[in-house]
């Protein structure tokens, strides 16, 4: 599958990738700090963005997206980072294509399993009738009887596209609908990661706990692991200084 991808900055290589629900924009404010020294790609995984649509949607094909992705734009060995179900993906890649993998970055999400919890998400988006809207805050405001947070139904409504015929979806809502459970997999068991890896969490987001160490050391055993201050699970878009400083300290 040929990714859609952004790509800015001169240096080393470094890959990053979004989050559920999101887009390689995500990270374009936080490339812009780090493209000096790195070469930036910022990709849109299947299913996402403006990267194709498939009914095939787990981190098996999208650790294969990655690895297609690369060989394409001739990339041996890069620095990887990946946050929430980017973070499953670049895990699972460096599980599967080691040698492939300078170092790792994962953000704020660990590699147990996690049961689904986006349901009101996936609520609130199914709600919304592209037929019938006729604005971005028609649709903000039949998000927003599923879900308070303005700055959650902001960042959901980014994936929300016009075409010749009205509004479309940039994510491909039925298929994550469909198998949403995918998406809080636990990695396979048995392989493991010695490269140098860091996992960044919010102090403020339960997605990492002290209990998840062990199974961190267990798969990436030369490993790092730092929690943002006042940071929750979009630690890049609440704490972008504190992102960046760590990133660039654990890459030089």
């Amino acid at each position: 599958m040929q990714l859609n991808f952004k790509k800015l900055g001169a240096g080393k290589p470094l890959i990053i990738l979004h989050g559920l629900f999101g887009s390689a924009d995500n990270w374009f404010s936080i490339s812009k700090e780090l493209k000096d020294n790195y070469t930036l790609y910022l990709i849109d995984q299947r299913n996402h963005g403006d990267s194709p649509q498939s009914t095939e949607w787990n981190y098996e094909v999208m650790a294969s997206d990655l690895k297609e992705f690369m060989d394409k734009e001739g990339l041996e060995k890069t620095y990887l980072m990946g946050h929430s179900m980017g973070g499953k993906t670049v895990m699972n890649f460096a599980l599967k294509f080691p040698e492939k993998v300078e170092k790792l970055i994962v953000a704020d999400i660990a590699p147990r399993y996690y049961p689904v919890h986006h349901q009101s998400i996936l609520e609130g988006l199914n709600a919304i009738d592209l037929k019938t809207i006729q604005s971005r805050k028609e649709a903000d405001d039949e998000l927003a009887k599923y879900i308070s947070e303005m700055g959650i139904r902001q960042f959901l409504l980014k994936s929300l596209g016009r075409d010749s015929d009205g509004f479309i979806w940039k994510i491909n809502l039925p298929v994550i609908t469909e198998k949403i459970n995918n998406v809080g997999e636990a990695l396979p068991e048995g392989g493991s990661f010695d490269g140098p890896t860091l996992f960044l969490a919010g102090a403020n987001s339960a997605y990492v706990q002290q209990s998840d160490l062990d199974d961190i050391n267990t798969f990436f055993p030369n490993n790092e692991v730092e929690f943002i201050a006042d940071a929750g699970h979009w630690l890049h878009a609440e704490q972008p200084d504190a992102v960046v400083k760590e990133v660039r300290k654990f890459l030089k």
